[in-house]
């Protein structure tokens, strides 16, 4: 899609996507979720949508999948950390949007759900990388939510964020390459200046 007419979009949509950032935060707020060093975890969900207000028109292919790709942005982790089922993501997102959108949206949230696994390794395993690569819009949201947490991670100087900067650097070939789909169809896009800034983050230059 032309860098114009997602403009456009974002314009023509802003009452809903303005509805879907607040019910997100909310959400999140009423498990008494966080992110860091205290911020409520909209912060996070914010870094994320970010990307996709940044990037998003290279992936989207048509106007019907801009409230998705937003909505699945936004809700990403609600399923993994705020107690949603699949059911739930489908109907928040059909008060919002067509049924059909509605699924669209909630196969984003179910594809970026980790496992279950006793170890980071196992919450985020072949199955899981895998279904990230079959659903359209789940890689872009995928690499806008890793660009979100390495940003903050090395904009901190704790052990904790210094850690986990260290473990997306150690990761990043097989991170890339997992959630790769490898397909002509850009519903399925990595972009490549969201890798770039990826890659230039954990190298530290």
């Amino acid at each position: 899609m032309e860098l114009a007419e997602y403009r456009l979009l974002m314009e023509k949509y802003s009452s809903l996507t303005t509805q879907i950032r607040r019910e997100a935060h909310a959400l999140h707020d009423s498990v008494n979720q966080t992110y860091g060093q205290g911020h409520p975890y909209g912060f996070h969900l914010d870094m994320v949508v970010a990307s996709v207000w940044k990037y998003g028109h290279e992936v989207c292919v048509a106007e019907e999948d801009f409230l998705p790709l937003v909505f699945g942005a936004y809700y990403h982790d609600s399923i993994e950390d705020a107690r949603l089922t699949y059911n739930d993501v489908v109907e928040a997102a059909c008060r919002l949007m067509s049924r059909q959108q509605a699924v669209v949206a909630a196969e984003i949230v179910y594809a970026l759900t980790n496992d279950k696994g006793r170890t980071r390794s196992e919450r985020a395993g072949e199955n899981y990388y895998r279904g990230i690569r079959q659903t359209p819009y789940a890689p872009f949201v995928k690499l806008a939510d890793r660009l979100a947490n390495t940003t903050y991670s090395c904009s901190q100087t704790n052990s904790d964020n210094l850690h986990m900067k260290e473990v997306y650097r150690r990761e990043m070939p097989h991170f890339l390459s997992a959630i790769d789909a490898h397909s002509d169809d850009a519903r399925y896009r990595l972009p490549a200046k969201m890798t770039e800034a990826l890659q230039t983050l954990v190298s530290g230059s």
